[in-house]
Formats: C-alpha cells, structure tokens, sequence
C-alpha cells in the first residue's frame, strides 16, 4: 500500500480512526481512575570515606575517590534485607520484606558520593516515614556494621542526611495526562491499522487506477461526482460550460474515435450493478453526440426499470416494446428532444418477458432500422449481472460501453460483468469511470464532480425534424430543456 493508498484508507475511514482513537483517550483516562493514586517520597543521603590519617588536602581527595567507589556497591545495600528488615520490624503492622521491598528504590547520581533512597506507597505520609526509616537503617548497617571502626576508635565512612523525606500533595502516579496521552497515541494506531486493513480488505472501485487493474487499459472516459445531479441530471444542456459537461463532450470524442476503425454505430450502455450512472451517461453522451449535428437516437432497453423518459422529460407510455410487440409504430413511438437532431425512444409498457423480447428477431431487425437513419444508436441497457437483457443485446449490437460507478461495484464484480461479454462474444469498447471522488488523492483531476439522478426538465413532443428518419406523425414541438 502507498502513501496515497493509506490517505485515501485515512480518509474513507476517518470516522473509524477517530472512534477508536477517542477510546483509547477513555480507556487512558479509565485507567486512571480505577488505579489507586501512589505517592512518593525520597531522602537524600551523603557518604563520606577518609583515612585514620588524613591530614592532607591529597589524602582527602583519594578519600573522596574511595567513596565514590564505595557508593556504587551502598546502593544495593540500601534495598537489601539487611536495612530493610529492621524497618519492617520496628513497624510491626503486618508489613513483611517482600511487600516492602518493591516500593524501595536506590540510586546514586553519576560522580557523586549521594545515594538516594525512594519509596512509594499509597499513604504520603506513611512513604516520607518508611524513607526516613530506612535510611537511619542504611546508616546504621554501613557505619557501624559494614564498615566496623576499629576497636576505641570511629568508622572511617559517615553517612549524612542532605536532604530529608517530605510528605507528598499530589500523587507521582498515575498521571492523568500522560495516560490520557498514552491511551489516545494506542488508539490512533489501532484506528490507522483498522483502516489500512479495512482498505486491503475493500474490493469496490475507489478510483480510475482501480478500474484500468482490471480493464489492463485506459479509460473510455471518466466522470466525477456531482452532488447536484439529481437537481440536474442533464448537465451537458443544463449548464453546457461547466467543467463537467466538458467530460461528457470528452467521452463524446472517446466514442467518435472507435468508430475510426471498427463498426461502432450501436453502442449498448451498461453497468455491472444498478445506480452506477448510466442512464445519466448515456443521456448525456446522446445530446453530446447530437451538438455535433449526428442524428442521434437513444433507446430505452431498460424493461424491468425504466428511467430514460423520466431524466428527459418525456412521456413513456409508448415505446421499444410496443413496437417490437406491433402495438405502435416506430414513428408514433420515437420522440425529439430539444433543437438538436436527438430523438428518444422510451421503453413503453414492461413486458412479462424482457429478455426473450430484447433477443428476439425483431428487436435485430429494429435495431438494423434505426441504424440506416441514425450516425448513433445509443441503448440504456439494464445491469450485466443481477438479469441478461444487456449481454443477450450487446450480441445483436455492435458492442458495449460498461459504466462503474467509485465506490459501488468491486473489481470482482466489474471482471465479471466484462467477462459475461466476453463469454457471449460481445464488442466491450471500454469502461466509463463516473462519481469518481473530487478531491483527495484518488480525485478526478478537473475538481469538478458527477452523479446521478432521474429528475428532468419537463419536454413535450415537436414535429418530425427536417433530417432524414423514420416517417412518424406530427406533433407539437418541444421546447429545449432550459
């Protein structure tokens, strides 16, 4: 996983990060008040070392040298039983060697001939007494045991009090801030592990990288989100000089550019799943295609849930499927849209059997009609893998375009949706990325975004333009969707 990799994981999952990051503050300051406050107390003691003779200021140094030698070894005498049990003894409270012995501790700073003895204890007072203790213990095993004057003479050690034992106000442990601390930097790291993981774990699309793993190419197009596509679906009339239209214009030409080599005038537009945009795209794409002046026919093949008419504005009573059944014609059927040379065929009344239907001679044969009168036939086709209308019409068209929507189908399911096409011997032209992130650093590089919506203008039907098409009756024009 990159840098970037792990920001985006960061990002998708910051709620994740900050939930578990602010248990781990409660669990700190949890911590804190279920553990028992511990006070401590410590003395200061000075060790001294001369010889019987030292009248010399050099015979003063080489004693002061002996102690800080000495000293080393007087800080594990300090913590041993021997000093050590007196004390418990003179205390006669039921403490015993082994429970005292862990709150004492003994050091002696570099190059000094101090020793410092520290307890810890959860009375205050009970710490400075026990620290005042011992070290009158100390003092009485290293001077007068250890270091045994000679007989009617005194010890060449002495031990002297530099600082006594103070009864403490406020506890050394635990410390609120620095558990709190403590508990917030373990959960920031379990929440940044939780969202890697999550993020290696999580197969849907994220980003246009992600679809060209599975594609092993470029993009057809690619389409950010809009947050206001449902309000205006039909970005490209709506607001022709924005940003996004602009990608639809660039899809347009991706689409212009296959047919440069291959037969591309009926394109079914499809998605593995439902919601990922493609009624909005191939809508898009359509008034794109008829800026240019092609006559352009979109074609709701959508039988289970149509959606076509309701984005353009239009009425779907009547369309493909009546005409395929015989209850209309062609002509009564299509409608224009807007000025332009685009025209609208919706799905009509839903059949019992959409799949037989789209598969059937009659649709080859609609499909071979409108393509004597239309540079671009362009079918709404349901989802690949929830039914099979889409594949069973990618094999009478001249081939596919698989719309994946960022963040709704895995790259498991937009292999499989591609290999369907495969296995049925159908043309994919490529996949359409759309509702790719506008910002971040999987973000769509123009800033802009795409969605998706069914919402549309209101439009009613206009009379027959003056390019060649099907004959149909005459009707009232339409006015262009504002």
């Amino acid at each position: 996983m990159t840098l970037l990799d792990l920001v985006g994981a960061l990002r998708r999952s910051a709620l994740l990060v900050v939930a578990i990051t602010l248990v781990g503050v409660a669990a700190g300051a949890a911590v804190v008040a279920l553990t028992t406050p511990l006070y401590t107390s410590s003395t200061l003691l000075f060790v001294s070392v001369r010889s019987a003779a030292a009248t010399t200021a050099g015979e003063l140094v080489q004693g002061n040298a002996a102690a800080q030698q000495r000293v080393q070894s007087y800080v594990g005498v300090a913590t041993s039983p021997r000093v050590l049990q007196p004390v418990v003894d003179e205390l006669d409270d039921g403490t015993t060697l082994s429970s005292l012995a862990p709150q004492v501790s003994a050091e002696a700073p570099v190059n000094t001939v101090n020793i410092r003895i520290t307890v810890v204890d959860a009375d205050p007072a009970r710490a400075a007494s026990l620290a005042g203790a011992i070290a009158e213990s100390f003092r009485t095993v290293v001077v007068d045991e250890l270091e045994t004057p000679a007989p009617g003479g005194t010890s060449l050690v002495g031990v002297e009090t530099l600082a006594p034992p103070v009864v403490a106000t406020a506890p050394s442990s635990p410390d609120l801030a620095v558990d709190v601390l403590l508990g917030g930097l373990a959960g920031l790291a379990v929440g940044v592990a939780a969202a890697a993981l999550r993020a290696r774990l999580d197969t849907r699309i994220r980003s246009r990288a992600d679809i060209e793993a599975v594609t092993g190419g470029t993009l057809l197009g690619a389409l950010g989100f809009d947050r206001d596509a449902e309000q205006r679906p039909l970005v490209v009339a709506a607001d022709p000089r924005s940003p996004h239209a602009e990608s639809f214009r660039s899809l347009r030409t991706s689409v212009q550019f296959i047919g440069l080599d291959r037969t591309a005038r009926c394109l079914v537009v499809t998605s593995a799943l439902p919601a990922e945009g493609k009624t909005t795209t191939v809508a898009n794409l359509a008034i794109a295609l008829s800026e240019t002046g092609s006559r352009v026919i979109v074609v709701d093949t959508d039988l289970r849930l149509p959606r076509l008419a309701d984005v353009l504005g239009l009425e779907g009573v009547v369309g493909v499927s009546d005409v395929l059944l015989g209850k209309a014609s062609l002509a009564d059927a299509v409608q224009p849209w807007g000025r332009g040379g685009l025209d609208v065929l919706p799905a009509g009344t839903l059949p019992p059997n959409p799949s037989e239907l789209l598969g059937s001679n009659r649709m080859a044969d609609l499909l071979t009609e409108l393509a004597r009168h239309y540079d671009h036939v362009l079918l709404d086709a349901p989802p690949l893998l929830p039914v099979t209308d889409a594949a069973v019409l990618s094999r009478l068209a001249d081939g596919a375009i698989v719309v994946a929507a960022a963040g709704r189908s895995t790259r498991g399911q937009l292999t499989a949706a591609l290999e369907m096409l495969t296995a049925l011997d159908a043309t994919s032209f490529g996949v359409v990325a759309t509702m790719l992130p506008a910002t971040g650093p999987q973000a769509y590089g123009y800033g802009y975004g795409y969605g998706y919506g069914y919402a549309g203008p209101q439009g009613r039907k206009r009379a027959a333009a003056s390019e060649p098409r099907p004959p149909r009756a005459t009707e009232e024009p339409s006015p262009a969707p504002s």
